[in-house]
């Protein structure tokens, strides 16, 4: 009896040194290497040490999955080659939301179907295509936003691009071989159409900066500097040659009394400097957009008269 009892101590604990490093994840193979056996992995699934995610996937320990364990486990259903990819990489690599759906994985070289899980078939997948992140196998970054084009909206899209040229995970080059390597790729066409764009990302951080951008764009005013640098502050919209700076402020970031003099006391600061500074909030944005797109008209055409001869 101790001797049964030691071996599955030791079991269990190579089952936990396995999936420490997998987000708590392991498969039937992984236990049968480490001389658990069939009967075993019942036994601890009947007694709820292992909870099974998909088949011959499992969850050690706890019923409550941790954050990336239903990524590791619908990866590791779809066998070996299988990446993250689509939107479940691009919420890995964090250039979109976690998506609601099944977690999306793409299969090199087979059909593969997997309950809840949505798989994509590849007819191969590049080295360059394929990275870890987090432990996980993932595509590329530049892979993620050619597979997200075709499944995303424009706008979808242009925010992950966005992201990823501002945080420097793609370089122009490695898209342009990408689809060079590629071709007939359904979202080819709309990755190469934001390749072309002048001006470069206009990454936002917010749901009203989405929304003002949006305004500026249909009230075909010019384009701003979104999150820019100005001297020791980070402005939310930046017209440099009309010496304008507009601050959103949406009520979940600007509600507090701290906030509120913070804001006050950067706004004196940019005054001083010579920097116009005009606050829009939540409620003027969606509710007087017309009234919105007239006050920074105005000022965006005082700046301009200022800044002529």
């Amino acid at each position: 009896m101790w001797e049964t009892e030691q071996v599955e101590v030791t079991h269990d604990e190579a089952i936990a040194a396995i999936a420490a490093t997998q987000h708590g994840i392991v498969t039937r193979e992984q236990l049968l290497i480490a001389g658990v056996g069939r009967g075993a992995t019942d036994h601890r699934v009947a007694c709820g040490r292992l909870h099974p995610v998909h088949r011959g996937i499992y969850l050690v320990g706890h019923a409550v999955a941790p954050p990336l364990a239903p990524e590791v486990a619908a990866v590791y259903a779809c066998g070996t080659g299988a990446v993250l990819s689509h939107r479940s990489a691009a919420w890995l690599w964090g250039l979109a939301p976690r998506p609601r759906g099944p977690v999306e994985v793409t299969v090199p070289g087979r059909d593969g179907r997997r309950p809840g899980v949505r798989v994509h078939r590849a007819r191969r997948l590049e080295p360059a295509d394929r990275t870890t992140r987090e432990s996980i196998p993932v595509t590329a970054p530049a892979r993620t936003l050619l597979d997200l084009a075709e499944v995303a909206s424009a706008r979808e899209l242009e925010r992950a691009m966005d992201g990823a040229e501002s945080r420097r995970l793609v370089r122009r080059r490695a898209l342009e071989e990408l689809m060079a390597r590629t071709p007939g790729r359904r979202g080819a066409r709309a990755l190469a159409a934001l390749l072309a764009r002048e001006g470069g990302p206009t990454l936002t951080r917010s749901e009203a900066e989405e929304r003002m951008l949006a305004l500026v764009r249909t009230a075909r005013l010019p384009r701003p500097r979104v999150n820019a640098r100005l001297g020791r502050h980070e402005v939310d919209l930046l017209w440099k040659a009309q010496r304008l700076v507009v601050e959103v402020d949406g009520y979940a970031f600007h509600s507090s009394p701290a906030a509120f003099e913070r804001d006050r006391l950067r706004d004196a600061e940019l005054n001083a400097a010579g920097w116009g500074v005009m606050r829009i909030t939540w409620r003027q944005l969606t509710g007087e957009p017309e009234a919105v797109v007239a006050r920074l008209a105005a000022a965006l055409a005082r700046g301009s008269a200022e800044d002529g001869p």
